[in-house]
């Protein structure tokens, strides 16, 4: 009994000093909100709904000329189902209707539909996506649009407050805040170039393409992705944003291109690690080490060499070797890539031009009557320069390539489970085939194509 009156005593106490320590007003004045913050920034952040076409072929018998005319069926009748999926989207110029979002939330859309904050519908263009950064750039005609300003991503700390504003489970606009937890996360094997924001801010499903946001309503990040073990999709407290100085500089390629043009530098590098630190005599803990540099590309034309630390990038310091990679690939070809590298222990500064990577070209109707209306390229790996790719580089629509739902940035894996990496190869595994089996690798998916 006394150990209750105790516990009792103890809670009355505890609840008046929150009490206390939570006032209604302060000199009479409310207490701090987000709520103003929120108002302002709130309607530049839209609802984005999209339909996708997908044709069903009916019973096979109306193939038949004859059972069609018996059934007065003069064409083969096919039916459309128009699955729907929800994403979130940012409006970053007013003037141009110009909104981004996550590549994943408009894939495969025949129909996008922006909505605003104020219930209008809208329907979108799509002027360009990047899949490797899982980024897409849409267009709409409205007037009295609300965009967000943008701030310098690369200030950001670890603590700084956040707030999420997305349409998580289609529930509308919803607002949610925490902390960055971290920053530069990669390897997490979710796009192709990583350079997360970690927030505990809750992020579900729905809010990709949403924007994180500083106190002040500045967009620092887009909502892209959340940790949920065992497959729950719900929030556990680790999401991921794209910076948004890394969006921003996709977005100028989507203006120009409608597409990210990767060249390469031509090298292979790994991490500094401390024991290589010691071994080169160097002070730095950060940075990439060229590990191997190619005859006759870009980084051997500009002098680099095997053993060079790179430790920043057109005056942004290098951390890692994934952090090199990032650097490399938001830049077009053509652009000069000024480096700061630590060679013998002494400091050097080296430029490089960006280079295309070699590609040669083969239409798909050479290949087998499947992948007519088809074009595919043998490029460079832009990751590793040594090796080959083979990328679907055009797709007609209406064709057969088409009707096998090849898409323009498929890249080949395997032939009826033989690896493929050039057209040379391609052709040999593909004549005269009555059934091809494709593995493709799809912005981050990888899935199998049955071609009859």
């Amino acid at each position: 009994m006394q150990r209750l009156l105790i516990i009792s005593l103890f809670l009355s106490l505890y609840v008046q000093s929150i009490q206390a320590a939570l006032p209604i007003s302060v000199n009479d004045e409310k207490l701090p909100s987000l709520a103003p913050m929120v108002k302002l920034v709130a309607p530049a952040v839209v609802n984005i709904s999209t339909r996708s076409n997908i044709s069903v072929q009916q019973n096979p018998l109306l193939n038949d000329p004859f059972f069609r005319y018996f059934f007065r069926e003069r064409q083969p009748q096919r039916r459309s189902s128009r699955p729907q999926s929800l994403g979130s989207g940012v409006v970053i110029d007013a003037e141009k209707g110009l909104i981004i979002s996550n590549y994943h939330v408009v894939r495969q859309a025949d129909e996008i539909t922006v909505t605003l904050k104020d219930g209008r519908e809208l329907k979108a263009q799509l002027l360009g996506s990047d899949p490797g950064v899982d980024v897409a750039l849409l267009k709409v005609s409205a007037v009295g649009l609300t965009e967000i300003k943008q701030a310098d991503s690369d200030t950001l700390q670890v603590g700084d407050f956040v707030v999420a504003i997305g349409n998580p489970f289609g529930l509308g606009q919803t607002v949610t805040s925490g902390i960055v937890s971290a920053m530069g996360r990669s390897g997490l094997g979710i796009e192709g170039y990583e350079d997360f924001i970690q927030t505990d801010a809750s992020i579900n499903p729905g809010n990709s393409g949403g924007a994180l946001v500083n106190l002040r309503g500045e967009l620092v990040g887009m909502n892209t992705a959340i940790l949920a073990p065992g497959g729950s999709g719900g929030n556990v407290g680790i999401g991921f944003a794209i910076p948004s100085n890394m969006v921003l500089q996709i977005v100028e390629h989507l203006k120009q291109h409608g597409e990210v043009r990767r060249g390469v530098l031509g090298v292979v590098t790994q991490d500094l690690t401390p024991d290589l630190a010691k071994a080169f005599g160097i002070n730095s803990s950060k940075g990439a080490v060229i590990a191997r540099v190619y005859a006759d590309s870009a980084a051997a034309e500009s002098g680099l060499e095997a053993g060079d630390v790179v430790v920043e990038i057109n005056g942004r310091k290098i951390k890692n070797a994934t952090d090199m990679r990032n650097q490399v690939g938001l830049l077009q070809i053509g652009e000069t890539l000024r480096m700061k590298v630590l060679r013998d222990g002494k400091s050097k500064n080296i430029s490089a031009v960006i280079a295309e990577p070699k590609m040669t070209l083969i239409e798909g109707n050479k290949l087998s009557p499947v992948f007519a209306g088809a074009v595919f390229s043998q490029i460079q790996n832009p990751d590793k320069p040594e090796q080959s790719l083979v990328l679907v580089t055009e797709v007609i629509q209406g064709s057969p390539a088409w009707q096998a739902r090849l898409q323009k940035g498929d890249i080949l894996l395997s032939v009826n489970r033989q690896r493929v990496d050039s057209l040379k190869k391609l052709h040999k595994l593909v004549s005269n085939q009555k059934q091809i089996l494709l593995s493709i690798q799809r912005g981050n998916r990888t899935m199998f194509v049955l071609l009859k």
